[in-house]
């Protein structure tokens, strides 16, 4: 066993000194959640009665609850900032942490670095210890930070203390998480999207769980269950932190038994040869086979995003009404419950059209990858022009994520026009097809930054960013409109009123339009690899 962990020590610390600064960001985003939380609640919210409207308004649309989890308490500092940061904060130190795990295994074996380390005195389960090791120390860092930080602006120590423990065990997770897809993936691609994808699906089944009162059960078969029960603020529960360690513990074993018995470089999921000869003619069809797997992977996902959202939908009237501030809303005359499901179905396809950029912002970074990768210059040596070649990637980039809107937005159409909640098909339909132009304008960030500046390509997912944060807490925090307005997303009409105003619709398309071109200028103007 000695042998077999023959230098890890030393790779342990070189891996934190030379890649230890990847966690920079996920530290800073996590805290920052937290620690402003803190310092803004008391000022947005000075009185009971703004927080009285706080609570309303999360109850009056439970889709903000499926990405932020159950408001226990948001009458005080704290309980408010358990219901924003618990399940993002948790969620950011996970995403941190399958990137370092995967780029430090499978990353390594894929670039030839790993054939270097193992020349050496290194054992064959070295590099997956220190890999874990250093999303291990990565999750620490992260969760002390972000709790003495939070405690140093107002909260209270206890539930700051238990907030960060809680960023430490989801990073712990899934860093045993991420060291099984490592093993199970043909390369380091396929390995994050196992690990994100599972992450991802834990996430919204979480959310749904605590959203449509499911039994209990479903809470407590979910590890990010776990987390949100531990309760900052309103129970300050530390006994769900064990199962998460246990929970570790057992993945990480899974991890070294797969580690110890495949190949080199290859993984359960072994790719297939391609032909003896290419078949792909045309830029556009290269395009579509470079990402194939991805495309029928996401295809997927949006067909169970859709079944997921739908029934979401058609157990709004329920949802609203075991809100007792809602009923007193209701009962005042201040809005109709018509108006309320119309209102939830905008932010739920507005959620759908926020995840389907994703993949879009994907297809751009993959051309990228491809570029540094000295694959795309043997094609600029033939006949192909630059801007064909960015052409294909843009419309595949642009195309794809419109599809799976259709294809969400048609099974959440037809579960809610199937359900007595007054929503018709087409109402529904239409309205997700009016997130279309909002998707393709954060698209089009990437597709700019990508062709005029990819040495800062990690800006590609500024439009992700900035429409999700805007688009679901920008309402809560009362922000100005000019504000709110910088989001694609805030300009898509509600197409069941009928003095639904599309202009918004017009100035984001010049804006998707400005973008682009910027993006086809850039991209045939610069160096390739630069």
């Amino acid at each position: 066993m000695s042998s077999a962990l023959a230098g890890t020590i030393p790779l342990l610390r070189a891996s934190v000194k030379h890649d230890g600064r990847g966690f920079a960001p996920w530290i800073v985003i996590a805290t920052a959640l937290s620690a402003s939380s803190v310092l803004v609640y008391p000022w947005i919210f000075p009185d009971q009665q703004d927080r009285a409207g706080l609570a309303t308004a999360v109850g009056a649309n439970p889709a903000i609850g499926l990405i932020f989890g159950p408001a226990f308490d948001l009458s005080t500092v704290d309980g408010f900032n358990a219901w924003r940061s618990l399940a993002l904060g948790g969620f950011l130190a996970a995403l941190g942490v399958i990137f370092a795990v995967t780029r430090a295994t499978r990353g390594q074996e894929d670039s030839g670095q790993a054939e270097l380390l193992a020349s050496g005195v290194l054992g064959r389960a070295s590099r997956l210890l220190a890999g874990v090791g250093l999303a291990f120390v990565g999750s620490v860092l992260l969760g002390v930070v972000a709790a003495v930080v939070t405690g140093l602006c107002g909260g209270e120590w206890e539930p700051s203390l238990l907030l960060g423990s809680t960023f430490t065990a989801t990073g712990w997770m899934f860093a045993s998480v991420a060291a099984v897809a490592a093993q199970i993936g043909s390369d380091s691609r396929t390995a994050n999207s196992i690990a994100v994808g599972a992450l991802g699906v834990m996430f919204i089944l979480r959310g749904l769980a605590y959203s449509v009162t499911a039994p209990e059960w479903t809470i407590w078969i979910n590890p990010l269950g776990w987390m949100t029960e531990t309760r900052p603020a309103t129970g300050n529960h530390w006994w769900p932190l064990w199962y998460a360690l246990a929970f570790t513990i057992v993945l990480l074993g899974v991890a070294f038994a797969l580690q110890a018995r495949r190949d080199f470089g290859v993984g359960a999921i072994a790719p297939r040869p391609g032909p003896a000869r290419g078949k792909d003619r045309s830029t556009w069809k290269l395009v579509v086979r470079l990402n194939r797997g991805p495309l029928i992977t996401w295809t997927i996902a949006f067909l169970a995003l859709g079944v997921v959202f739908g029934y979401f939908t058609t157990s709004i009237t329920d949802i609203l009404g075991s809100d007792s501030a809602v009923k007193q809303v209701l009962a005042a005359g201040a809005t109709t419950p018509d108006a309320l499901v119309s209102a939830f179905l905008v932010t739920v396809l507005s959620l759908v059209g926020i995840i389907a950029a994703v993949p879009g912002v994907q297809t751009m970074l993959k051309l990228r990858t491809e570029e540094l990768e000295d694959r795309v210059e043997p094609l600029m040596a033939t006949k192909v022009r630059r801007p064909r070649y960015y052409a294909s990637n843009v419309i595949l980039a642009l195309g794809a994520p419109a599809l799976y809107i259709v294809i969400a937005g048609t099974v959440i159409a037809t579960l809610a026009s199937s359900a007595d909640i007054g929503v018709e098909f087409g109402d529904a339909l239409l309205q997700g097809a009016a997130t279309i132009p909002a998707v393709w304008t954060v698209i089009a960030v990437s597709v700019a930054v990508v062709g005029a500046r990819p040495a800062v390509s990690l800006a590609a997912w500024l439009g992700v960013l900035v429409s999700f944060v805007l688009t679901l807490l920008g309402p809560t925090f009362k922000l100005w409109d000019w504000i709110l307005a910088i989001s694609p997303f805030w300009h898509i009409p509600n197409v069941t009123v009928s003095d639904a105003d599309w202009t918004g619709l017009v100035w984001i398309t010049v804006v998707t339009g400005f973008f682009l071109v910027i993006g086809f200028v850039g991209f045939r103007r610069r160096d390739l690899a630069r």
